[in-house]
C-alpha cells in the first residue's frame, strides 16, 4: 500500500475508533509524545497519547459522537514524515439530547516508525460549530 493510502486509512480508523469508542485501538494511531491542539475550537493542548486518551475517554464515553473526515491534502515529506488536512464534519450527543454539529479541519503531522504511520500533532480548527439543547415537552 503507498503511504497516502495508508495516511486516508489512518485517519478513517481515527474516525471509526473514535466513534466506536475502542479506547485501545484509537491508542495506537498516535505517536506517544503525539501534539492534540483543539484550542482554535475552544478546546484545549493536550501532550502525550495517554493523556490524551484519558482526556477522550472521561469526556466522551457517554456521548454519542460522529466524525467524517474528508477531502485529504497529504504531502508526503520524507520517508518517515508527512502533512495532511483533512475537512470534517462530526456530531456530539449528550445523554441529555444536547447536540454539537460542527464543520472544520483537521491540520496534521504523521511519523513513520517501523513500516507504520501514526499521528504526531493534529490541530483542529472550527468553521462553524452550532449547538442544539433538546426541546422540552409539556402535556396538558
Amino acid at each position: 500500500m503507498d503511504d497516502i493510502e495508508a495516511l486516508k486509512q489512518l485517519k478513517a480508523r481515527y474516525c471509526r475508533t473514535l466513534d466506536t469508542k475502542d479506547w485501545d485501538g484509537m491508542r495506537q494511531i498516535f505517536t506517544d509524545d503525539v501534539v492534540m491542539d483543539t484550542t482554535g475550537s475552544g478546546g484545549t493542548l493536550i501532550t502525550g497519547a495517554d493523556t490524551f486518551m484519558a482526556f477522550v475517554r472521561d469526556n466522551l464515553a457517554d456521548r454519542v459522537t460522529v466524525h467524517h473526515c474528508h477531502t485529504p491534502e497529504i504531502a508526503i515529506t520524507s520517508p518517515s514524515t508527512a502533512t495532511g488536512i483533512w475537512a470534517m464534519e462530526d456530531r456530539v450527543q449528550w445523554p441529555s439530547g444536547r447536540e454539537l454539529i460542527g464543520f472544520g479541519h483537521y491540520h496534521e503531522t504523521y511519523e513513520k516508525t517501523d513500516g507504520t504511520w501514526r499521528i504526531r500533532t493534529s490541530k483542529l480548527t472550527r468553521l462553524r460549530m452550532d449547538i442544539t439543547e433538546p426541546v422540552a415537552t409539556y402535556s396538558s
